[in-house]
């Protein structure tokens, strides 16, 4: 593997944003056959955020990557990733953040397409521009995560914060690493409230309102170049204490960079943390 020195600040990509449409989008997760979709390829310069000085920010930026080292053995076991795995995603973000209350579910797993894992819904990684949740859904998602908690009102009342959680299971380079924009290069004239439509073998299809984010010059794109296992990157959805932070946008890309990559594997779980009013 080519040192950090000898490999490039930055790399270019093509990534696919939302182009012009006259109804809003959807998408699904499986049948993709359906998908109302327009989308306009474009080519981004993408900078390793290792190398960024200063070094991107949860406040700022809208993301981090941080250690993590996680105990679990195999992520495709399901009552690993639903007990342990979550439990570990609410420590790491009331570590980070300081949050009164976290929440954490929903592990998904994803893998490049050399890999045939069909038995999953919406294992593909990301291949468009995209937050995973609309202002919205994000406060429906904000409810549901405290159920019946007996401070429910206290805590929808005070601030929240939903979070991303995205790890890498395969070893550096990976062939399809996932690239964040910074949320303060963002604005709300770039984003588009779309619908996302989880449909698979079995299972009742459920909708939700998602984000989708047209081009802009001012956009700027990061990735953490050759992540590792042991290594997490936490970026926010959406923040009540800075309505004007409209998202990290991310989505999957090719990098140039990486010789003879290897197929990516990856696990991300969604969090929600709480402050008290």
């Amino acid at each position: 593997m080519a040192t950090l020195a000898a490999r490039p600040r930055t790399v270019e990509a093509e990534i696919n944003y939302l182009g012009l449409m006259d109804s809003m989008p959807y998408f699904y997760a499986r049948d993709h056959d359906r998908d109302h979709l327009v989308l306009e390829p474009c080519r981004v310069a993408i900078a390793d955020a290792r190398q960024a000085d200063p070094a991107p920010s949860l406040d700022r930026e809208g993301f981090t990557l941080v250690p993590h080292k996680s105990a679990v053995t195999d992520f495709e076991d399901e009552e690993q990733t639903a007990g342990l795995y979550a439990r570990e995603a609410a420590e790491l973000i009331r570590a980070v953040t300081g949050a009164d209350h976290v929440v954490a579910r929903g592990t998904v797993l994803r893998f490049s397409q050399q890999q045939n894992r069909d038995a999953y819904v919406n294992s593909l990684p990301a291949g468009f521009v995209h937050m995973d949740v609309s202002h919205e859904s994000f406060a429906q998602f904000a409810a549901m995560g405290l159920g019946d908690h007996p401070e429910k009102d206290a805590l929808l009342a005070g601030r929240y914060i939903g979070f991303n959680i995205w790890r890498v299971l395969t070893p550096p380079p990976q062939d399809l690493p996932l690239a964040v924009c910074a949320a303060n290069s963002v604005t709300e004239a770039d984003r588009v409230t779309g619908e996302a439509r989880v449909d698979g073998v079995d299972i009742e299809e459920f909708r939700f309102g998602s984000s989708l984010y047209r081009p802009s010059p001012r956009h700027r794109w990061y990735y953490y170049r050759d992540m590792s296992p042991d290594e997490a990157l936490i970026f926010k959805q959406f923040d009540t204490a800075a309505p004007d932070m409209v998202g990290v946008p991310h989505v999957a890309f090719a990098d140039s960079s990486a010789t003879d990559p290897i197929p990516r594997a990856s696990a991300e779980i969604r969090a929600f943390a709480y402050w008290r009013a």
